[in-house]
C-alpha cells in the first residue's frame, strides 16, 4: 500500500535578533506590522456578543420584546396623552406578559424537536412556492385549524363547542382590552356625558355613535359579551375535570384547574362590575374593580408559564400542518418498511428522524415503521430475546 505523504516540515524559528526579509528592513513592513487582515463584520461581532446559553438568549429576547412594547405604548398613546393612568396595572401586566412569552418561546424553540417544528413550519407558512401551488391552503388551515379547531370536533362535539366559546370570548376580550389598556384607542364625548361618542384610534376619529343605540350598547358591553361566552365554556371543562375519570387521572391542579378558575373569576367579576353600575348604583364597585384587576393581572402573568402558552404555540403547528399538506400534494408519501402501509409524508418522516438524531436517540430508524409493525417487531424481539430464557 502506498504510505500517506509526510506533512511538510515546519519552518524553523529564526534566532533571536535575526532579521527576516530584505536586508535593512526598509523595503517591507516590519514584522508584525503588515497590512491588517479584514476583521469580522459588524453582524458577526454582534452575534459573538450574544449570550451563548439558552437562558441568556431567552432573557435578552424577553427584554427586547418588552422594551418594544413599552415604546409602542408610549408612541401609540401619543406620548401618553391618551393613556389612562387607572389602567396602569393592566399595562404593566401586559409588559410582563410580553417578557414571559418571548422568554419561554425562545426556550421552547431551542429544543431540537421544537426548533425543527418552528423552522419547517414557518418556512412552509411563508413559502412563495407553496402559495403558488396551493393559494387557498394557508387561509383554509388558519380558519379550520387555528380558528375553528376542527380537529377537536373529531374527539368530542361538546369539547369542541366549549373550546370555541372560550376561544372567541378570549379573542374578543383581548381585541378590546389590550388596545384600550395601551391607550391606542379611546372613547370621547364632546359634551362630556354623551350620548354621542367618538371612537379614536391613535388620535384619529374612526367612527361616531350614539351610546343609547344598539350599536352603542355593543361597543360599551363587548367585554360583557366575552364574559358570557367564556363562562359556560370554562364551566364545562371544569365540570369535566371533576367528573370524567380519564381527565381526573392525569390532571394537575396548577396546570389544569387554575386556568379554568382564573377565566371564570375574571369573567364573573367583570359582569359584577356591570351589575353594580346598573342595578346597585355603583354599590361595591371599588371593591369589585380591585378584585377584577387582581384576577386579570394574575391571569396575564400566568399565561406564559401555564397551559395558556399553547395559544402562542398554535400558529407554529399551523405551519407544520401546511408542511405535511404540501408533501401530500406532491405525492411524497412514505410507506412502512414492513407492510407498505402509508405512514405520513416523506418530509415529515425525515423531519422526525432528524429530531430523534438531534436528541441522540439510537432508534430513529423505527420512525420508518407504522404503529402496528412497531408492536409486532417489539413482540417478536421479546419472544426471541427474553421469553426464551424463562423455564
Amino acid at each position: 500500500m502506498t504510505e500517506p505523504p509526510e506533512p511538510p516540515a515546519a519552518a524553523e524559528p529564526s534566532e533571536p535578533g535575526a532579521h527576516t526579509g530584505t536586508s535593512g528592513g526598509t523595503d517591507g513592513p516590519p514584522s508584525g506590522q503588515g497590512t491588517p487582515a479584514a476583521g469580522p463584520s459588524l453582524a458577526a461581532r454582534a452575534a459573538q456578543r450574544l449570550p451563548r446559553t439558552v437562558s441568556g438568549r431567552a432573557t435578552l429576547a424577553g427584554a427586547v420584546v418588552s422594551g418594544l412594547l413599552i415604546l409602542a405604548i408610549v408612541f401609540g398613546s401619543r406620548l401618553l396623552h391618551d393613556f389612562d393612568s387607572a389602567l396602569l396595572p393592566y399595562a404593566v401586566a401586559t409588559v410582563f406578559l410580553a417578557f414571559g412569552v418571548a422568554h419561554r418561546y425562545t426556550v421552547w424553540v431551542s429544543a431540537p424537536g421544537a426548533r425543527r417544528l418552528f423552522t419547517n413550519g414557518w418556512r412552509s407558512l411563508f413559502s412563495a412556492e407553496n402559495f403558488r401551488r396551493a393559494p387557498t391552503a394557508m387561509p383554509k388551515m388558519i380558519a379550520t385549524y387555528l380558528g375553528f379547531q376542527k380537529f377537536l370536533g373529531a374527539r368530542s362535539h361538546a369539547r369542541w363547542a366549549a373550546h370555541q366559546l372560550i376561544f372567541w370570548g378570549c379573542v374578543l376580550a383581548a381585541l378590546i382590552t389590550f388596545p384600550l389598556t395601551w391607550g391606542w384607542f379611546t372613547f370621547t364625548s364632546g359634551s362630556g356625558s354623551g350620548p354621542g361618542y367618538e371612537m379614536r384610534v391613535w388620535g384619529l376619529k374612526i367612527i361616531g355613535f350614539d351610546s343609547l343605540s344598539f350599536f352603542g350598547w355593543l361597543m360599551f358591553h363587548g367585554l360583557d359579551i366575552a364574559a358570557v361566552l367564556v363562562i359556560p365554556g370554562a364551566g364545562y371543562f371544569l365540570w369535566r375535570r371533576m367528573k370524567d375519570r380519564g381527565a381526573i387521572t392525569g390532571q394537575r391542579f396548577a396546570y389544569d384547574m387554575v386556568p379554568l378558575l382564573a377565566l371564570i373569576i375574571v369573567s364573573v367579576t367583570g359582569l359584577l362590575l356591570t351589575f353594580s353600575s346598573i342595578f346597585l348604583h355603583g354599590g361595591g364597585y371599588e371593591f369589585l374593580a380591585i378584585l377584577h384587576m387582581v384576577s386579570v393581572v394574575f391571569t396575564l402573568i400566568y399565561i406564559p408559564f401555564g397551559k395558556f402558552f399553547h395559544i402562542v404555540q398554535r400558529p407554529a403547528a399551523v405551519g407544520m400542518q401546511l408542511f405535511k399538506y404540501t408533501g401530500r400534494q406532491d405525492d411524497q408519501v412514505f410507506a412502512c418498511r414492513r407492510c407498505g402501509e402509508t405512514i405520513d409524508t416523506g418530509p415529515y418522516v425525515e423531519n422526525l428522524r432528524g429530531t430523534m438524531q438531534d436528541l441522540g436517540l439510537g432508534f430513529d430508524a423505527w420512525a420508518e415503521y407504522c404503529p402496528r409493525c412497531k408492536r409486532v417487531l417489539r413482540g417478536s424481539a421479546y419472544l426471541t430475546q427474553v421469553k426464551k430464557g424463562f423455564k
